[in-house]
């Protein structure tokens, strides 16, 4: 792979171009990474690429090394693994919540918690989604930092 930095300040904004015989996987989820940059996700359904904004993710999981991003009524495929978009997505709400899932903090309708430590999460969907043990004292700590927030 060939990679070619170009700096000018007569350039008006910054532009990525990527040359390339076809698009793989590598290729896709250097394009994703970059997406998040713009706060903006790439999801695949039906064979067809989606622009997504990351506001309008629900949440994300993973099933047998596959991706997921779930929006109000849909679910695409993301060509991205989880810790990739843990690493992008942390400064805009988005939280882990088990070996598999992230959720969007922003789009929890209620919280409750459940015996042995977890949390159970329903989203603004209607879907529910447990917090493991290890994840719910971030969750908790998420909370506390929403009413403290709000008293300043």
């Amino acid at each position: 792979m060939k990679i070619t930095l170009n700096q000018d300040p007569a350039f008006p904004e910054t532009e990525v171009i990527i040359n390339c015989p076809q698009a793989d996987e590598d290729i896709l989820r250097l394009v994703a990474m970059l997406r998040i940059h713009q706060k903006k996700l790439v999801g695949t359904l039906e064979g067809e690429q989606h622009l997504l904004d990351v506001r309008d993710i629900l949440y994300i999981d993973t099933v047998d090394k596959r991706t997921f991003l779930y929006t109000g009524k849909t679910v695409y495929e993301c060509a991205l693994r989880l810790y990739e978009l843990e690493d992008g997505l942390q400064n805009l709400d988005f939280l882990r919540v088990g070996r598999s899932a992230i959720v969007n903090f922003r789009r929890i309708r209620s919280i409750r918690p459940e015996l042995g430590g977890r949390l159970l999460l329903t989203m603004e969907n209607g879907e529910q989604l447990y917090v493991s043990r290890q994840y719910a004292v971030a969750m908790k700590e998420k909370l506390r930092e929403v009413e403290r927030s709000i008293l300043r």
